[in-house]
């Protein structure tokens, strides 16, 4: 269905605020996508959606509006109502609920009152765990109406309460959910690492799996792709997905850890880490398609594989976490199949690259030059017999090069061995008491051996001293 006149209005607009518009029909289906997730990520998802989607933009933007008032958080519901009024301005449930808003306001400054309250006299009791109950129940209220930075406050309180390791383990998690919604990476890897700091392997594997998903985000938001994909290739698929479904969804880390190992991994990693991962094997299951681009790479079928991630792009691009990041990892892929492609050859024509890798009707050419300018792809273009040929290294340069590497290196080594001498022979160096030490190191007797003899030729030292 071709979207409405304001529905493409309000998405230029999103456009010219620096957000993304993707105007393919997605292949998810809203509803089963969305029952995956629980918490603050349900409307994340699908305010996203709808500011980003021209297809699935008023259906998102309803579901927020029913989401947001199935909480406590009133300017969740206020974003909603307003973008949805925008773009669907006579559809009944476009309508301001004032009630509800006064209502909700009115309840959440009660409850905010009685929970600080009750922490104030548990602090004049002296009672520590009391205390950090009312500062956990304090921030979760914060949490659910929005107020993240409060939130934050209160957690971080429960930490001069904390008794146990699974108080530790409850405290770092609630920091690092709050700290995920505010998009604060780096404070979301610094909990996690207090997290996994007092966690042994017989412990529950539910926190490690949130721990090593929750890091994978961070660390993709931070444009570390290789780290983050092995953090989500280490997931435990045992662990229920309940346990974790307030950040993500098992098909969420299939694609996540699939298209950051296709991005950073060579065809042998991929291999042994990715496909032949029993644990990740479970979540690729649940992504079908992913697992495919993978082993089309591992075999060597480059274009199959392109097509197949090109197909799924629309659906990536709604996603909270990916969507910046989706046109970085796609070029990286994109990079590596082009170069994996030509590694065999000495030459290719490139008209067997445009019909393997360019859009029909287009050349590869110019995406060839960029990946040669930025080093990428080691090879030159024969515009005239429109071939792009290998550049291989002279191995007589490369050996003279290494030559003169060991060359200078035994030079310094040469110039510090009679600096050392000189400083021995002029009495200018720091000798401390022997020390008998068994077992001591072969090399380290050796070389108080060799400066001993050295000490004890005065003349020949001063000689050399002289002449250096």
């Amino acid at each position: 269905m071709a979207a409405s006149d304001e529905v493409l209005g309000y998405l230029a607009k999103q456009s010219n605020l620096g957000g993304v518009v993707v105007l393919d029909l997605p292949k998810l289906d809203l509803g089963l996508y969305i029952q995956n997730y629980v918490g603050r990520t349900r409307f994340d998802r699908l305010f996203l959606i709808g500011q980003s989607s021209a297809a699935l933009c008023v259906e998102a933007l309803k579901a927020a509006v029913v989401e947001a008032k199935a909480g406590n958080d009133v300017n969740r519901y206020r974003d909603a109502w307003d973008a949805l009024r925008t773009v669907a301005p006579n559809d009944p449930e476009a309508q301001r609920d004032d009630a509800w808003i006064e209502r909700t306001e009115m309840a959440n400054k009660a409850e905010t009152a009685r929970l600080e309250g009750e922490l104030k006299g548990y602090r004049n009791n002296l009672i520590k765990e009391s205390i950090r109950m009312g500062n956990e129940d304090l921030g979760k209220h914060f949490e659910s109406i929005g107020r993240l930075n409060e939130a934050t406050e209160a957690y971080t309180r429960m930490r001069q309460d904390v008794s146990t390791t699974k108080h530790i383990v409850d405290c770092g998690m609630h920091l690092a959910n709050v700290s995920l919604h505010r998009r604060d990476y780096a404070m979301v890897l610094n909990n996690v690492g207090k997290i996994t700091a007092v966690q042994n392997e017989d412990d529950e594997r539910a926190p490690q799996a949130y721990t090593r998903i929750a890091s994978g985000i961070a660390l993709l938001g931070m444009d570390r792709f290789e780290d983050a994909a092995k953090a989500f290739l280490r997931t435990d698929s045992t662990v229920p997905p309940t346990e974790y479904s307030h950040i993500a969804s098992p098909n969420d880390v299939a694609v996540y850890g699939g298209l950051l190992a296709l991005a950073t991994m060579d065809r042998k990693e991929l291999q042994h880490l990715v496909l032949d991962n029993l644990y990740f094997r479970t979540f690729l299951e649940h992504e079908p398609h992913i697992r495919k681009a993978i082993s089309l790479f591992v075999n060597g079928r480059y274009s199959n594989c392109l097509s197949i991630l090109e197909g799924s792009r629309a659906d990536y691009l709604l996603d909270v976490y990916l969507q910046s990041h989706v046109p970085a990892i796609y070029s990286k892929i994109r990079t590596k199949c082009i170069v994996q492609y030509f590694v065999p050859f000495s030459c290719v024509t490139l008209e067997s690259l445009d019909a393997a890798f360019a859009q029909p009707g287009t050349s590869i050419g110019p995406e060839l030059v960029k990946m040669i300018r930025q080093d990428a792809l080691k090879a030159r273009i024969d515009a005239k017999n429109k071939l792009l040929v290998a550049v291989r290294p002279d191995a007589r340069l490369v050996m003279q090069k290494e030559a003169l590497l060991v060359a200078r290196n035994y030079e310094r080594e040469a110039k510090e061995r009679l600096r050392r001498i000189s400083l021995i022979a002029a009495e200018l160096d720091v000798s401390g008491g022997k020390k008998a030490i068994s077992g001591g190191a072969a090399s380290s007797s050796l070389d108080e051996a060799w400066y001993d003899e050295n000490k004890q030729s005065s003349p020949q030292g001063a000689e050399l001293e002289a002449a250096s």
